[in-house]
Parts: C-alpha cells; structure tokens; sequence
C-alpha cells in the first residue's frame, strides 16, 4: 500500500561545521529549503535553534509540527583534535598498562627522524592496573583480586576524574572480570561516564580495543552535556518530538542511545555528506563518485563505488590525515568501529595562512573558525586564510556572501595577505594569493588520494562530486590536476551534509569476536552468537525486530595474515554450500582490494560476526532539486593562474544556466555557496538542478571520462 505523503514524518536537519551551521528540510513534495548561519561556539546549540526558527518562518510551518530533528556535530571530533576531552582514567590488567603508548609498529612519516606518537589521551599517572588474567580461549587464569580493584577505586576517585575506561585482556572471549569492575564502579563512582571494552568493542587485538574504549568515555561527558542541552532547548522551543543523531557509519540513531556509545559520532557530520552523494548519485546515473567535502575548517574525501558506500572498521582520528588507510595511519588514536571510509585534513575556507620557520607559506590545519573568522569576515580575525585569498582572486564576492548576510571586506583581506605573506616572501599579492589556492589543493588532495590511488583506484573513472561551503571553489583546478573530467555540484551543495541527512536511515551495528576456521565454524554457536547481536540490535533501537531489516556480516583473514575484510554472509543457520559462499566472497574482495587472492592455497578464518539492523523511515523523494535564486548577471576579473592572467568573468546564478553547456570563465554564485569554472570548462544544469562542469582534456590523447 502506498503511504500518503501528508503522512510522512516532518524532518528537519542541522549540520554544525566549524564556521557555519546548516539547516535543510524537505518538504512532502520533495522540494527542498535551506538556511545558512555561522556557528556559535560558546553554545553551537543556539545557531541550531536560530537556524530551524529562521527556516521555518521561511516556509510558515509551525516548529511544533517536526517529528525529528536530524542532526550531525562535531563535538566529539573537536574534544579529540583539541585534547578538550574528559578526564578520563584507565583500568587493565596489570603488565598492560602501556598498551596506548606502545600502540602499532607505524609511523605516517616513514623519513621523519623526530617524529613522536601523539600523546595518549589518559596520561600515565591515571592508567590503573588490576591482578587478573583470562585466557584466550576465555578460561580464567587468574581470578580477579577484588581487594586490587576497590584498592584502584579508591586512587580514581581521589584522582576526581569525568570518566573511566576498563579493558582487560582477552575480556572478548570472557567478561566476567571486566563485568565485575564495572559493578563496583557504577557503586562508588555512579557519577563517572564509564565504559567498558566488552560493551564498545568486544574484539581481538588490545590496543584498538584499549584506544577505541579509551575514546569512548574521553568524549563521552562532552558529548553527553551537548545532546542532553540540544535536547533541552528543543524542547524549551517545541521543536520536534525526538533528536536523531548521525553516526559515522552513515545511519542515524536516537539521541538517547548514542549516548551510550559517543564514540560512534566521531565522524557524523562528513557522513551525512557522503550519504546524501549516494542518493543524489543514483538519482542521476552517477555510480562511481569521489566526494569532495570542503568546509571552513576541513576537507573530507570519500569513495562510492558501483553505487555502494565504501566502509571500514578500522580508523584513526586526531592525525594530521585522518583515515582508515594503513598506508598513512599511525599519528592518531585507533578507532575501530564502523565508519564510511573519509579521508580528513585540516584545510579548509577558514584554514589559516602563516609562514614558517623557513619563510615557506603554510596553510592549515589551524582554522579561524566562526569566531572571529577569515580577516575579510570583519569579525575581528587578523590571521589570514584561504578565503581571504580567494577574496583577492575574484572567486569570491568582494561584498557579501551567504545573500548578503555575511559582509566581506576585500580590502581587510588584500591587505592582511600583503603585510604578513607577500611582502616576506617578496611576492606580488595575486600571485601569493594563488599560490595560496594551489597550496590548499595540494593539502586536499591527499584526502582524495587516500580514497582512490592509495586503495589501488583510478580517479579518472570516477565524477567529482563537490560540495561543502568551499567546494565548488576548489573542485575544478583540483579535478585538473587529478584527471579528472566532470564535476558536479549538487543542489544545495553549500548545506550539502544538512540535505544528506534527510536521506540517512536508522541504523545500529553490532559485533562480536568469533574465532574459528571457516571450514570448521560451529554453526549453532554462530547462530547463538547471532542471536545475542540481534538483541543488543533491538535494545538500542528500541523497536520490535520485525520492524527491523537485518544484515549479517564477518570479518575473515587467510590463515597467517594479521588483518581481516569484511564481507556479507547468507541468513539462517549456515550449511556447507553457504561456507563455499562465503570462501568465495571473501576471496573476490581480497582479489579487489590487494589485487590477488590465495583461492585455496591458504585456509579461511573468521575472526568476528557482525549484525547490522537497519530501519528506512518513510520520507517523500526528492523530485528536483532546490529552487535557485535568480540574480542579474554581471561580471568580474577573476584570475585563473598565470597562463590565463586575469580575466573578464561572468558572475551569474544557478537558475541562469540550462542544460546547453556554457563556457567558463563563469562564477556562480548562491546563497549557500560558490562554484568556480574555469575557461577551459563548460557548465550546464541538469533536471535535478545540479551544476554539471566538464573540463577539457590537457591534449588530445585523453578521452573523455
């Protein structure tokens, strides 16, 4: 029976960046509406509030009339990056103590002499050890010493910590011990954010199970004392009736029960961007995409291969690159939880520009943020930053952006860029100003790199799509030097993650360690197992399971290897021919992703189950894309590098192009953002109101992609 659209649920969705705040709704018509504001970083509550008032008023619906606010942040990202976590305390078993500084034998900076391991986020003097041991097999060889535990306890709570991780050995395969602890801490400090490993993380190898529960409770207080105030001032406003909160994984999940493991927020926002990429993807055709994610204070790049996100367990966060990629990982903290892979570097609009010790520019990863902002923001910044140079290059508006509300003062950014970059340097300032764009895109481009030709992926074979407040700025002189040969700037593309949560499901993950030949599984153990997962999966999604779609999955290595993949296996008690479906699968995804694999020559293990649940929310479809502003055409100079010089640019809307290619220069400009087309590209709009850019080959020899 097909669900009438005036009872879909009204869904509202709130992006936090670290310069802007992004509002997106879509209506039962599936017609879209956006707002744009900075953030507010003393409380990023108060620029959610202002936004949905300020959208709703728009569009004349009553705020009491949202059934969900849909929202990502980026709190407990920022309590990572900026060391602002909890106090958090840790206990384990005693001779593990070192486990988060010993870590893995990495080192994203292979020829660096001087490089050192990032400081844990509990510090020595609060890493707690308890006499106890399990085997790996689950078999207690030591029993826990509760008079050692009480003992430890007690220095914890003189230590008056926020939070406290417990990760014993091998506590996957056994957690009575871990159980244990757990019962006396919530007695004697009730007050303290706990976790425990057997909850977040229930795996081999200690030290991402260590850093991912460490984690946990580090970002735990702060991301609790944000929702529950978000929750607050919902309500205080009468705004919806229930917060959903976007996790790394791409679903989203009640507020409620994303408090019990924050840790799965780490990487919400850059999510909802990637997931609504896929939707719009398949909307138009497009089924192999990179997305290219440039806010004010970072750029985010992923992959969407045949129409599938690409997803990982393994992640880092906190590095100068943060990514799922082993290639380049080590400078982070370990986080093995189910995210969509997205490579992260601190360059963005609002990245800072300085010189270093050796007169070279730099740019990044520190950003200006909302407050006080790029110099020509006039909002007392005086550092400048990428947009400061963008200003000066034409590609910006020397006015106002976001339709007039954030003023721009070209001369405050010439002269921040001449008097602390170009005139050290001994350089004209439009020339230090596109140095400056160049630098930023080699900053960004390795995001795009960790996501294509790190993972074996050629970016020529996939269409480019920019979004983000920044990036249609830097989309085409990016896909220049990548190969690439289309760009596309979606509708909305400046509030893009805030849309893509509109498309995101509920969703929960759950795992459990599984240690066993493939060909020797017990499959009435699996099934227990299983059946275990299935009802953590009901509990936090607090709804019955025949509401809820359920997808199985294991993670399997070849005997011998270190590191496992993850592939899907068949539903219901598994029989021979499903172990032959599943040696074949994992063998297919090993050719794919190292470009061999041992079909028979080495045995299959399994190593963990996993069971995804999975709820799609009834919601209208978009049917075209959100309606442009018309602006009067005008035109600018706009400098498009040395071989071009400055050139006579027209600065139109997105409702002035057609579906008949136009050719660059052009600058469109809308509310949310800016797409910059250089003169050796064309752009259209297509029936979804998306800016299509395809850029000419360098030589003849290149075709088309």
């Amino acid at each position: 029976m097909t669900t009438s659209p005036d009872a879909f649920p009204q869904r509202i969705s709130a992006d936090i960046g670290g310069t802007f705040t992004d509002i997106a709704y879509m209506d039962v018509d599936g017609t879209v509406s956006v707002t744009k504001l900075l953030s507010t970083p003393g409380n990023y509550a108060n620029a959610v509030i202002d936004g949905i008032k300020e959208l709703a008023s728009k569009r004349n619906i009553p705020l009491s009339s949202f059934d969900e606010v849909l929202h990502g942040c980026t709190v407990a990202t920022n309590a990572i990056l900026e060391h602002k976590g909890a106090r958090t305390a840790l206990i384990t078993t005693r001779g593990f103590r070192d486990v988060l500084e010993l870590r893995r034998i990495r080192t994203p900076k292979l020829y660096d002499p001087l490089w050192r391991n990032p400081t844990p986020l509990v510090p020595r003097h609060l890493r707690f050890e308890v006499s106890e041991r399990t085997g790996a097999g689950g078999e207690v060889v030591l029993p826990l010493d509760l008079d050692d535990v009480r003992a430890v306890v007690k220095r914890i709570a003189e230590a008056k910590v926020e939070a406290i991780a417990v990760c014993l050995i091998n506590s996957f395969a056994n957690p009575v011990h871990e159980r244990k602890i757990g019962e006396i801490l919530e007695q004697e400090l009730p007050d303290a954010f706990l976790s425990l490993s057997v909850d977040i993380l229930p795996q081999i190898r200690e030290y991402e199970r260590t850093s991912t529960t460490v984690i946990n409770s580090y970002v735990g207080p702060p991301v609790e004392s944000y929702i529950s105030s978000m929750v607050e001032q919902l309500a205080s406003n009468d705004i919806g009736s229930r917060l959903m909160i976007m996790q790394s994984s791409g679903g989203v999940l009640e507020a409620e029960a994303v408090l019990k493991k924050p840790a799965q927020i780490i990487e919400c926002g850059p999510a909802a961007g990637v997931i609504g990429a896929r939707y719009i993807g398949a909307l138009c055709g497009y089924d192999n995409i990179i997305t290219f994610d440039m806010g004010g204070t970072t750029a985010k790049g992923s992959l969407i291969e045949g129409g599938q996100l690409c997803t990982s367990e393994e992640y880092e966060v906190g590095a100068d690159l943060s990514t799922s990629n082993a290639l380049v990982n080590g400078g982070g903290f370990a986080l093995r939880l189910p995210v969509i892979d997205i490579s992260e570097v601190g360059a963005g609009g609002g990245s800072i520009v300085q010189l270093d010790k050796v007169g070279s520019i730099k740019v990044g990863p520190q950003s200006a943020g909302a407050m006080p902002g790029p110099v020509c923001y006039g909002r007392g910044g005086t550092e400048p930053t990428v947009t400061d140079a963008n200003v000066i290059l034409g590609y910006l508006n020397p006015v106002a952006l976001a339709g007039g509300s954030v003023p721009i003062n070209a001369d405050a950014a010439r002269n921040a860029i001449e008097e602390k970059i170009a005139k050290p340097v001994g350089r004209e300032i439009v020339e230090t100003a596109y140095g400056i764009h160049l630098l930023a895109n080699v900053n960004m481009m390795r995001t795009v790199k960790a996501v294509t030709t790190n993972r074996g992926r050629d970016p020529r074979h996939f269409t480019l799509f920019a979004f983000g407040g920044s990036g249609g700025v830097h989309a085409t002189s990016l896909a220049r030097e990548l190969r690439i040969s289309r760009v596309v700037v979606p509708s909305a593309g400046g509030v893009f993650s805030a849309l893509g949560l509109l498309f995101a499901d509920q969703e929960v993950s759950e795992s459990q360690s599984f240690l066993a030949p493939l060909a020797e599984m017990d499959a009435d153990r699996a099934e227990v197992v299983f059946a275990g997962l299935a009802d953590m999966v009901v509990r936090r999604m607090g709804m019955p399971l025949d509401k809820i779609s359920l997808s199985r999955l294991a993670d399997l290595r070849y005997a011998g290897q270190a590191f496992e993949l993850t592939v899907p296996i068949p539903d219901g008690r598994l029989s021979g021919p499903d172990i032959d479906v599943i040696a074949e699968r994992f063998n297919r995804e090993h050719e794919r992703r190292y470009g061999h694999c041992f079909d028979g020559r080495f045995p299959i293990e399994i190593v963990t189950l996993r069971l995804v649940g999975t709820v799609v929310p009834e919601r209208a479809e978009m049917v075209t894309g959100m309606t442009s502003d018309s602006i009067q055409e005008t035109y600018r100079q706009a400098y498009f590098g040395p071989d071009h010089g400055f050139l006579k640019t027209a600065v139109l809307g997105r409702g002035e192009l057609t579906a008949s290619p136009r050719r660059g220069p052009l600058v469109i400009e809308e509310y949310e953002g800016t797409a910059v087309v250089p003169p050796d590209a064309s752009a259209s709009i297509d029936s979804y109101g998306n800016i299509v850019i395809e850029l000419q080959p360098l030589d003849t020899s290149e075709t088309s992609q």
